[in-house]
């Protein structure tokens, strides 16, 4: 009985310390802004704690004059407390952070159309700039039912990052339930992709000082991930929506240990619960399946898109078994992709593939995977464990339309000095009119009136126009 209680006792201590260890091991960003906007108290959610952005505290981070707090009207059963506060703006204002580790960082903005006797949020419209970088046009909070999360990633080599609220027009609003700015882990996002370019393979260069807005982010085969089970706090959802394909695959579920390596895929690329599951080709007998498994994602037209693919042989009995192709847009990306090969010939070690590509005129990107000419018969012949699809910013850096940040901006300035200005002017010509009517006038009690003398030459209109800017200045 000892000896089982001590086996007992020492499998509670492994659990334990393994468990300290990946607590110590998880990514600890140096930039780390949680913004509970329009709140009076803070907020823990997923174990993060949300900052109130009320000007008591001082770590509000915003700079604004034109600012009020919303409360929800009524309790939401279910919500997170973020979403029962928003801050709303009558006039462009902004959140700024301090960046202590430049690089690629990660901002979530959290928007929720609560209902409130106070303010209808249906009716705001305005645009969101983060350093530049124009995230939205137009944009009036998503729906009333669920709350949404967008998220982008971009390069930062200055020292703030500056979050900027623009109403559509002087009669519009805009409004924000919560902020996340986070640094990035170095790997995230590497300086090289493949571009898939109709049938031709290029390198693309310089990926990582792009920005992003993330449009899907889908587990193959797996339940859906929560932020509390990912080290960078991200959702993953089941990819059952985006599967095209109806038979010839199974799905697979493996309860080992991931294998992450140095050089690899990193738990931050990508968490456990997404690498232990999958979607995969079987043969079951000596022939080769003549089938793809296929996935379709509507986006928008005229952008780039990066396509990071994520595999892991969670399924094969023996190494150097698995071999397939992988394609884009219907283009073979990738021809012979062995897995073993790129692990370093260790099984259940991930392993992901970036891609970018030029959304065609359908509005779909595709991606498949499928047997390949090498690929044998009793074994598995295809497999895909996540995807993410990711929308590249334009030449005029926006990732919503072709209006650059500058006009955004010049709009508003530009609307009130436009009226201003003429009407200053007016002001001060009338002043200056009436200071000659009155001079004129008050010589003339001085003075007798006489004929002017005939050899006064006349003046031009634009000596005339030159000497009443001269009064006027």
């Amino acid at each position: 009985m000892g000896t089982l209680l001590s086996s007992h006792g020492f499998s509670l201590f492994l659990l334990w310390t393994f468990t300290l260890y990946g607590l110590c091991l998880s990514f600890s960003p140096i930039d780390n802004y949680l913004i509970n906007s329009g709140a009076s108290l803070d907020s823990v959610l997923d174990n993060r704690r949300f900052i109130s952005d009320s000007s008591n505290s001082p770590d509000s981070h915003l700079s604004s004059g034109r600012t009020f707090s919303l409360c929800a009207g009524t309790l939401l059963p279910g919500l997170p407390q973020i979403y029962h506060t928003a801050r709303v703006f009558n006039s462009p204002s902004k959140y700024v952070f301090n960046v202590k580790d430049p690089g690629t960082h990660m901002v979530r903005l959290h928007f929720h159309r609560f209902n409130s006797s106070r303010l209808d949020l249906g009716n705001s419209r305005f645009h969101v700039l983060v350093n530049g970088l124009v995230a939205l046009t137009n944009f009036s909070g998503g729906d009333f039912v669920n709350p949404k999360v967008i998220e982008y990633l971009l390069y930062v080599n200055s020292e703030k990052v500056e979050i900027r609220f623009v109403p559509a027009k002087k009669s519009n609003f805009a409004f924000v339930n919560a902020i996340e700015v986070i640094s990035a882990p170095k790997d995230l996002v590497l300086e090289t992709a493949q571009y898939v370019n109709g049938d031709k393979i290029e390198e693309f260069q310089g990926l990582n000082k792009q920005a992003f807005e993330t449009m899907y982010r889908v587990t193959v085969g797996g339940p859906k991930v929560t932020p509390f089970n990912d080290s960078l706090w991200r959702t993953w959802i089941p990819d059952d929506e985006y599967l095209k394909s109806s038979e010839g695959f199974n799905k697979v579920y493996f309860g080992g240990r991931i294998k992450y390596q140095d050089g690899g895929a990193s738990r931050e690329v990508g968490p456990d619960n997404v690498y232990d599951s999958a979607r995969l080709i079987r043969s079951k007998n000596a022939s080769i399946p003549n089938v793809n498994l296929t996935w379709e994602f509507p986006v928008s037209e005229d952008y780039k898109y990066l396509v990071r693919m994520h595999f892991c042989d969670i399924a094969s009995i023996s190494l150097g078994l698995l071999y397939f192709n992988v394609y884009v847009n219907e283009h073979l990306a990738y021809k012979d992709l062995d897995l073993s090969d790129v692990t370093n010939y260790m099984l259940a070690s991930p392993f992901y593939a970036d891609f970018v590509v030029d959304a065609g005129r359908s509005g779909v990107i595709t991606v498949s995977v499928g047997p390949s000419s090498k690929s044998m018969g009793y074994t598995v012949d295809a497999i895909l464990n996540g995807v993410e699809i990711m929308k590249m910013n334009n030449s005029v850096y926006s990732l919503d339309g072709k209006v650059p940040a500058e006009l955004i901006m010049k709009c508003w300035p530009r609307r009130t000095l436009g009226i201003l200005l003429p009407l200053i002017a007016l002001a001060c010509l009338l002043l200056s009119l009436s200071a000659i009517v009155h001079r004129r006038k008050s010589n003339a009690e001085l003075f007798p009136w006489s004929k002017l003398p005939t050899d006064i030459h006349e003046i031009s209109p634009k000596q005339a126009k030159l000497q009443l800017s001269n009064i006027v200045t």
